[in-house]
């Protein structure tokens, strides 16, 4: 397939090698905040790379007053406030605009998708879709059984007597623990198979999360050492600066563990430390995946104290600014135990892992943006007087904000004497290739367009991850574990030091 960029050089990264087909993508939530900020600009990212579809129509679907000219006109506004500030104008603007319908829920709800049906149905015959319909359920998770159910009755989901393919694209929570998670499963496999539900993950669309695999598989001096022979530890870091954003609502009734350690930081876990799939296929991927997550060693509820730990951020500041306490943030109950912070420490009980610990570590107004994952190799024989430093080699994958892999190694410091000091080498993405990164939701929406389902957690990856997490959840819930208190602006209580400095480890500076 050639593809033209000439409208937007700088994004090759998306070029892909079949082109994507046509169809109709649907956004439940067409209106909010999600389709705002992150959907329509990827659309439109897309749209400037000329890689979707001749044929295709995107529809928002939501409750709002609004028709065609005025749901073109809230994407307009959203898209040119997007950090990217990509031209909105002109006829690349006219002809995506073009392509953009709108569907106002009905408040009958017995027939609220027969607008919808009728709409789909019309544009098909239209723009010749061929049947072909993705439906993004940009909405509240408490919807996602109520819409795929809907989306059965008026047969949208497609079945065997449907021409075209039909997709069901959902974003996380996917539960809100385990049990709730195999409902969910259950009443979507309902009505769609699991070969037409892709569960969003955004960061396995970052580059370097996606590059771990090409990282560890394409490098022949990397696998051989990712092992228990030669690693000493792993940790995983995501930390943020902000507090909730408007969020508390949502994240007092979440917290760390369930809003980052179940999904993002357990999906990293596994890209690293899964064993070689026998194909780059997702089915294969998806299953060397679920085989890591289902050697990961069982925590006990009556244990937990010993491998987790939880935190919760007082008031204080953070770069210069006065910030409240967690439980003093808009539509946060005052005496919440939600955690703020959290910190994790799993084994896995395979060959290739046995004894090396996985430390997981993640907080809102932590002291910096980063999201890191360190792999400490084990120390070497000392040979030479050292000038600094452990002497421990790292590889560390930086996911965010400044996305690359950089390498510590052991360097002799000029001079006449042999002494050596740690030293680092960098690769970073901007400047190794001369590219803008893709947005992570450019990826995922067209692998999903595509039928790519690589990057997309399978049913079973689910259950098992929530699995993990889930006598975590219940002892913390049952406050059976201290909640501990952080400044803003540090890195976490200082019970979490004292977590790993047990071990006779320490946490990378980041």
């Amino acid at each position: 397939m050639s593809v033209d960029l000439s409208i937007n050089p700088l994004r090759k990264g998306l070029i892909r090698e079949r082109a994507a087909e046509p169809c109709i993508f649907v956004i439940f939530g067409g209106t909010g905040d999600l389709s705002r900020r992150k959907l329509l600009p990827a659309l439109y990212h897309l749209h400037l790379s000329n890689l979707l579809p001749r044929g295709f129509a995107i529809v928002g679907y939501a409750s709002s007053e609004m028709d065609d000219s005025g749901y073109r006109e809230m994407a307009h506004q959203a898209i040119s406030k997007s950090p990217t500030h990509v031209p909105t104008e002109g006829k690349t603007w006219d002809q995506f605009a073009e392509s953009l319908y709108y569907v106002k829920r009905s408040e009958d709800t017995e027939h609220s998708l027969d607008g919808l049906k009728q709409r789909v149905n019309d544009l098909d015959a239209a723009i010749g879709t061929e049947g072909n319909c993705l439906f993004y359920l940009a909405i509240p998770p408490f919807r996602f059984a109520e819409t795929a159910e809907g989306l059965g009755e008026v047969s949208l989901a497609g079945n065997n007597n449907t021409r075209g393919w039909r997709k069901l694209v959902v974003e996380k929570p996917l539960g809100e623990d385990l049990e709730s998670a195999k409902a969910l499963n259950r009443d979507m496999q309902r009505f769609f198979d699991e070969e037409q539900i892709y569960r969003i993950d955004h960061y396995l669309g970052k580059e370097t999360v996606q590059n771990i695999l090409v990282f560890r598989f394409a490098n022949e001096f990397v696998e051989p050492l990712l092992n228990a022979e030669h690693v000493d530890n792993i940790q995983i870091t995501v930390a943020e600066t902000l507090g909730l954003e408007g969020r508390g609502g949502y994240y007092d009734s979440s917290g760390a563990l369930r809003d980052i350690v179940q999904n993002h930081m357990l999906q990293m876990l596994s890209l690293i430390c899964m064993n070689r799939p026998h194909s780059l296929d997702a089915g294969a991927v998806r299953d060397a995946k679920i085989e890591l997550f289902r050697s990961i060693h069982p925590v006990e509820q009556s244990k937990v104290g010993d491998i987790a730990l939880r935190g919760q951020y007082t008031s204080g500041s953070i770069s210069g600014e006065d910030v409240p306490a967690y439980t003093q943030e808009k539509d946060v109950a005052p005496n919440s135990t939600t955690e703020t912070f959290a910190v994790l420490k799993l084994f896995i009980d395979n060959p290739r892992w046995k004894g090396v610990p996985i430390y997981l570590r993640t907080g809102k107004r932590l002291a910096k943006r980063v999201t890191e994952i360190g792999i400490t190799l084990k120390k070497p024989t000392e040979m030479f007087p050292r000038a600094g430093g452990s002497g421990q080699n790292v590889l560390a994958l930086n996911i965010q904000p400044d996305e690359g892999i950089s390498m510590r190694f052991d360097a002799k410091v000029p001079g006449l004497a042999y002494q050596v000091q740690p030293v680092r080498m960098d690769f970073k993405y901007g400047t190794a290739f001369a590219t803008s990164v893709p947005e992570a939701y450019e990826r995922l929406i067209l692998d999903a367009i595509l039928g790519d389902q690589s990057l997309f957690p399978r049913a079973d990856a689910t259950e098992a991850t929530w699995a993990i997490c889930d006598p975590i959840l219940k002892a913390w819930l049952a406050n059976q574990v201290p909640l501990y208190t952080y400044k803003p602006g540090s890195w976490g209580p200082r019970e979490a030091m004292e977590f790993i400095e047990r071990d006779g480890r320490r946490w990378r500076r980041l």
